[in-house]
């Protein structure tokens, strides 16, 4: 499907993806988004809610996420949802390694910098059994992994406790921010390895956030940046 340049600037990003996503309703019927775009409505009204979404996130009744045994573990289902050109992993160093990650804490810790894995092997590896789970019923799967609880990391860094953020910025130019209070739970880590093997680069290799008591989103793959911050910062512009 091709669009002008002026109906294009008129649509929303969400719209955008739409098209290109070739999206189909649950009893297999496009979406007319452009009609649906020219056609909104004037006021608020009701609509269906997505087919399956959300799945459910089956947690402890403290809100940790159960641990499952490392006979359990096993690959993560597709689709993988990259947000970069044909959804294809880009193209970065994914030798765990040789991992050379922008860590700007803003004054808000006594280290910045570029983190390397021997920054990392000095601090207690863990390995947690978790199921990664997708708001939708797929991507999903118990995996076993092994790197570093995140709290390690920030208390190696000297953070201060009015650091607030942490924004993760991932190879496809993906984002999340995070609190600090759910990064130093117990069960939140950055990982290396998946099943007892480096991450596979469509899964997220070098570095992986594991946030294992919220959806798979949130674990973001393939860390090139941390910035500490509070509050949040902007989002940095992409590279020429």
């Amino acid at each position: 499907m091709t669009i002008s340049r002026r109906k294009a600037l008129s649509l929303s990003a969400a719209t955008l993806a739409g098209l290109s996503l070739d999206v189909l309703r649950p009893e297999g019927q496009h979406i007319a988004y452009a009609a649906e775009q020219d056609d909104w409505p004037q006021q608020l009204v009701e609509r269906p809610l997505r087919n399956g979404f959300p799945a459910p996130l089956p947690l402890n009744p403290d809100g940790s996420a159960p641990e499952h045994p490392e006979s359990a573990a096993g690959p993560i289902s597709d689709p993988l949802m990259w947000r970069s050109p044909g959804r294809q992993t880009p193209e970065i160093e994914f030798d765990y390694r040789q991992m050379q990650i922008k860590v700007d804490t803003r004054g808000l810790a006594t280290r910045t910098g570029t983190l390397h894995f021997s920054d990392l092997e000095q601090l207690p590896i863990r390995s947690h059994t978790f199921l990664l789970q997708c708001g939708a019923p797929n991507p999903r799967g118990i995996v076993k992994w092994t790197g570093v609880r995140f709290s390690d990391f920030a208390d190696m860094l000297g953070l201060i406790p009015e650091a607030h953020y942490c924004r993760f910025i991932a190879s496809d130019r993906f984002y999340i921010d995070e609190p600090m209070q759910t990064l130093r739970h117990p069960q939140v880590m950055l990982v290396w390895l998946m099943n007892d093997e480096p991450i596979p680069a469509r899964h997220g290799a070098p570095l992986r956030l594991i946030i294992p008591f919220r959806y798979g989103n949130r674990s973001i793959k393939a860390i090139t940046e941390m910035t500490f911050a509070t509050p949040g910062p902007r989002m940095p512009p992409l590279p020429a």
